[in-house]
């Protein structure tokens, strides 16, 4: 049940249930993360043979890894044997297999079953049908991007698709190198919040002048009210006397150079659904992914990523990342005050969106697309 009978300004939004109850939140597991294309890791990460990362997507844990012959492989991180979890650790290196800690089955970089006790004794075991089981996988933007569905969608329209939708064209992102930037810091924050509440708030900017005075410094247009991923193709522009996207508006780092003149002092936001936020500024990139563990739980990792010097010569990034860590805090605290309000008699029908919030509601029908749910009234 949705709010009816508004004045033609407002729209309605999801009720609060949808921020709530578990098996609302089972049911976008089901449906959206396990079945569309997740972001899980940098490319970086694994850099050589044998290096690995796990992490959650949907109700399954992906081991994603790098291979002997150079590509990343990706698969469940479940052995075959007993389903007992094979990597235990968040990321880590292996030399040549991956091992189940439990009874020891081993299986080589490409997944297959390579040893186990006694395997000798068992000769009509197929070691490539019981090896891991793959999961799809993609790199693009320097991250590795997997899809569990067993006939995946495509990236080029469901990935690159949401960017050309936001910017007019590929070939503006594709401008910024992302692909051969370096990480220069790296956070990780724990929002008590559901996953759609931090959509919702990195999407519009009638926040903005509430509780992002550093940010509309900065971005001067954002304290009118509309967000840059209102409008197809525009970028923010920094204020007359800013010189950087820096928390005090300082110089910022050396740009990037393939970046396209029309692009300079402006800033680009990008929502990949389910779970990417990219943001462009002239030089940097910053790049979030979101991992939904539970309802009222979303992990956010944040990446700073510059030029491969600026990060190797050991540049200071403190100012740049410091403008944009406040943000995410400030957000993130405010999604979390926001929560508790899911639960209450007073949203039980939803809330509403004002006019420069109303492509949220896209969002939100698109939320009822993927789940088979529809809204009533």
């Amino acid at each position: 049940m949705t709010i009816t009978n508004l004045p033609s300004s407002l729209i309605s939004t999801l009720p609060g249930e949808h921020y709530t109850d578990p098996g609302i939140f089972a049911l976008e597991q089901e449906r959206i993360f396990e079945t569309m294309w997740f972001c899980v890791a940098r490319a970086s990460e694994l850099a050589r043979p044998g290096q690995f990362r796990t992490c959650q997507v949907g109700r399954e844990s992906v081991l994603v890894s790098r291979a002997r012959d150079g590509s990343v492989k990706a698969f469940l991180n479940i052995c075959r044997h007993r389903g007992a979890r094979l990597c235990t650790e968040e990321s880590g290196e292996v030399k040549r297999a991956f091992q189940c800690p439990y009874h020891a089955w081993t299986y080589g970089l490409d997944g297959k079953l390579v040893a186990a006790p006694n395997l000798t004794s068992m000769p009509d075991i197929d070691r490539v049908a019981y090896g891991l089981v793959g999961v799809h996988v993609r790199e693009w933007l320097g991250y590795v991007w997997v899809c569990l569905a067993d006939t995946p969608p495509s990236f080029e329209d469901d990935v690159i698709g949401a960017v050309v939708e936001r910017l007019g064209d590929v070939q503006v992102i594709e401008s910024y190198g992302v692909d051969d930037l370096r990480v220069g810091r790296r956070i990780t924050y724990d929002v008590r919040a559901n996953w759609k509440l931090i959509i919702e708030n990195f999407m519009e900017c009638y926040h903005c002048a509430t509780i992002h005075p550093e940010l509309t410094e900065v971005l001067p247009e954002f304290a009118d009210g509309y967000a840059a991923q209102y409008y197809v193709g525009h970028g923010a522009e920094f204020g007359e006397e800013i010189k950087g996207f820096t928390v005090d508006g300082s110089e910022g780092l050396d740009r990037i150079p393939t970046v396209a003149e029309e692009q300079d002092r402006r800033y680009y936001a990008i929502t990949v659904k389910p779970q990417v936020f990219i943001n462009l500024v002239p030089d940097h990139v910053i790049f979030h992914r979101m991992f939904p563990v539970a309802v009222d739980r979303t992990v956010v990792e944040c990446d700073w990523l510059y030029l491969p010097h600026v990060v190797e010569s050991g540049k200071d990034v403190s100012r740049s990342v410091e403008l944009f860590d406040r943000v995410n805090r400030q957000d993130f605290d405010a999604c979390e005050r926001t929560q508790p309000g899911m639960g209450s008699r007073a949203y039980a029908k939803g809330g509403v969106l004002v006019p420069s919030e109303h492509h949220i509601g896209a969002f939100h029908t698109w939320v009822h697309e993927r789940l088979g749910t529809a809204p009533v009234g």
